[in-house]
């Protein structure tokens, strides 16, 4: 687990990264067809090496309190990079999180699986499932219903890296899951976030992480 100081320094670092490189304000039709002002591409910094090891670090610490995780995917290919930056980022710890990945569609040859990479073998094996940005929940459900109808996995939590607030993260609350985020559109949108009051606010933080 971090230490508060070098989690704070590191958490704000990222942010910055993100605000400089991923977010954008404007009017913007989203992948769900609904039009937004806050458009959000994290690729550019999950593929650089410095926001790979900030992502890495902060989202293994975002799970510190949970017990026996043994691998961490999402839908390919927009989850990769974070999979193998919170992969490389436990290969300095005592537990190790192996990676996997999640296809759209089964291979058409071969094993013809969805599921592909080092995806633990045991029986309710817990698993972590990331992506970028969840909106609607969209891509995360597709995720969690491969592992956990396809293998013997069970998806212990979800973390993002941004929560646009939009509804997915409490849709997949109400199934049961446990959602965590490293940042909210709030940090991105100071101004909205001042004129909200504070009770509208995220339901609970820790450690800089939504949960």
């Amino acid at each position: 687990m971090l230490q508060e100081t070098e989690r704070a320094g590191m958490r704000e670092e990222l942010r910055q990264l993100l605000a400089k490189l991923a977010v954008r304000r404007g009017t913007y039709t989203l992948s769900s067809g609904a039009v937004s002002d806050l458009y959000i591409d994290c690729r550019v910094v999950t593929t650089l090496p410095r926001g790979m090891k900030l992502i890495g670090a902060l989202m293994l610490d975002a799970v510190a309190d949970l017990e026996d995780v043994k691998g961490v995917g999402g839908m390919a290919v927009g989850a990769d990079p974070i999979s193998a930056a919170v992969a490389m980022s436990s290969a300095d710890t005592p537990h190790e999180i192996p990676m996997f990945f999640v296809r759209k569609e089964a291979k058409g040859h071969g094993l013809q699986k969805r599921i592909d990479g080092a995806f633990p073998q045991e029986p309710r094996a817990k698993v972590m499932v990331v992506d970028d940005v969840i909106t609607k929940g969209g891509s995360v459900l597709q995720a969690i219903e491969a592992v956990e109808g396809e293998t013997q996995g069970k998806v212990a939590c979800v973390v993002v890296i941004i929560d646009r607030e939009e509804g997915g993260a409490d849709m997949l609350r109400e199934r049961g899951y446990d959602v965590r985020a490293l940042f909210t559109r709030k940090d991105f949108v100071p101004d909205e976030a001042e004129r909200r009051p504070a009770a509208a606010t995220a339901a609970s933080t820790t450690s800089g992480v939504t949960r």
